[in-house]
């Protein structure tokens, strides 16, 4: 039996929209390979991340270790502080419909990405259900339909953003890191809307860390591939469609290579819940994570089903 990948294409910044995922479309046509794309639509504050400085412990190492400046580039470090943050959506909407076009699943990764990253916890439920409702409108202006795929910024997630999800009908999320698919439960709460979490560490999380660089990540990413479960692996589209986009297309190579399969998160969600009695549940909290900054919300041990 191959191993099966599932690549879940994060897209936080006007950059990333407008530079990363067309250079992703062309390595993944190439490949012959499908993704999940998830956008964020709304303002590009990404200057605003530099207070984490101040809130996240680690967050200045990574900056520093990943050199972000030179992911991001000088002027997407400067939205929403220096210069005003352009809507993502609107400043290069045209590229949305060709992410569809092309056969790749396209859902939503919040309205303003950093919002949601750094402050999710302090929303009431109103501001959380206008972060969404917002990037559906932006959505459905784009594509003639509306999202029912949801990825949290920064694996952010609360049991208010969870009761949104369900209220606005949408099918699944990705909103946490973990191993396997299930339904998450919040203290007595449990959402009823699926998780299909990441389950492989990101670029931008290993990048630099004892002295890995890009081609020791594509062989520790190919060592953790085995055939009796799934894995999803995190992409951004500013890195992965950026300085780091040939090296993408080598680990689709080696993929290939190795008889890898690659499916869409959408496809296994729906396959999933055609046996939703099958899914187990586990609870969720927030954690640090070693390349990352902050905490993250994490799948605990399963508990059965529901």
């Amino acid at each position: 039996m191959a191993a099966r990948l599932g690549l879940k294409v994060d897209v936080d910044t006007l950059q990333g929209l407008r530079d990363g995922v067309p250079a992703l479309l062309e390595v993944l046509e190439a490949q012959e390979v499908k993704a999940s794309f998830f956008l964020a639509l709304g303002p590009d504050n990404s200057g605003r991340a530099i207070f984490r400085v101040f809130r996240q412990a680690g967050f200045l190492e990574k900056m520093w270790r990943t050199r972000a400046p030179a992911l991001y580039g000088f002027k997407t470090m400067c939205y929403g502080t220096f210069w005003p943050a352009p809507l993502i959506g609107a400043a290069a909407g045209e590229v949305v419909p060709r992410i569809a076009a092309a056969g790749h699943e396209v859902g939503l990764h919040g309205y303003d990405h950093v919002r949601w990253h750094d402050h999710l916890a302090s929303l009431g439920l109103e501001e959380v259900a206008k972060e969404v409702g917002q990037a559906q409108e932006v959505f459905t202006s784009l594509l003639g339909r509306r999202a029912y795929a949801f990825a949290a910024p920064g694996w952010q997630c609360s049991p208010r953003s969870r009761a949104v999800l369900a209220a606005q009908g949408f099918l699944y999320a990705s909103d946490t890191r973990g191993y396997t698919p299930y339904f998450p439960r919040f203290g007595d709460q449990v959402s009823l809307i699926l998780e299909i979490p990441t389950t492989l560490p990101t670029l931008d999380e290993l990048l630099g860390f004892s002295g890995c660089g890009p081609e020791e990540f594509t062989e520790l990413i190919l060592g953790r591939l085995e055939a009796e479960r799934p894995q999803v692996l995190t992409l951004h589209a500013e890195v992965e469609g950026g300085p780091f986009r040939h090296e993408f297309s080598r680990f689709l190579r080696r993929c290939r290579e190795l008889g890898v399969e690659f499916f869409r998160l959408e496809d296994w969600a729906r396959d999933l819940l055609k046996r939703p009695l099958e899914v187990p549940v586990a609870q969720v909290s927030a954690q640090r994570l070693v390349g990352r900054a902050g905490r993250v919300f994490v799948q605990g041990p399963l508990e059965g089903p529901l």
